[in-house]
């Protein structure tokens, strides 16, 4: 008699409410997260050219040729550079006011025109493009110490001072379409 025990049963957690907890939940995470998206190379790109509009002459010693062919060489009017030399040469190029005649005549009318092939390195372009902005971006940092006492990225955006240092050394980027070969 006093052996004889009763087996229980085993608890069980109603599966019914499971679902609706899984719902919520799943709700609460997609209103909670957020998601980096990668929004790739940041450049403003001109206005549309109407129509019939013919593209403004320029003189060739205001235009600094870069081309980064197939095999992620670097070349500057057809002479091969190294990376960490680009951002030398291009800001001797803007900053040249017509000394040597075989850079620009002034920063605002250098133009670095860049060129790749279609087998370009992504990594060679991407190295390239960092050190071109780079050269612009020292200029610039430059120009604003020797003007206002504080470096260009502490300017108000949009400001008179930004704006004065913008026209002191425009950003002159042409990105031509890759060629095939």
């Amino acid at each position: 008699m006093f052996n004889n025990k009763r087996e229980r049963e085993e608890a069980e957690v109603g599966g019914a409410g499971m679902a609706d907890i899984a719902f919520l939940l799943l709700i609460f995470f997609l209103l909670v997260t957020t998601i980096d998206v990668d929004t790739g190379i940041g450049l403003q790109l001109p206005p549309a050219p109407e129509e019939n509009q013919e593209p403004p002459p320029i003189k060739e010693r205001n235009l600094l040729n870069i081309l980064v062919n197939a095999q992620g060489m670097i070349l500057i009017d057809e002479e091969p550079t190294p990376v960490s030399a680009l951002k030398q040469k291009i800001k001797d190029f803007v900053t040249n006011r017509g000394q040597d005649p075989n850079l620009s005549d002034s920063p605002d009318k250098a133009i670095v025109s860049i060129k790749t092939q279609r087998q370009t390195p992504y990594k060679t372009y991407i190295d390239m493009l960092d050190e071109v902005m780079g050269a612009y971006a020292e200029l610039r940092n430059q120009a604003s110490q020797s003007e206002f006492g504080v470096p260009y990225e502490e300017l108000e955006d949009d400001s008179e001072e930004q704006q004065k240092i913008q026209d002191i050394y425009p950003k002159k980027i042409s990105i031509a379409e890759p060629s095939e070969g």
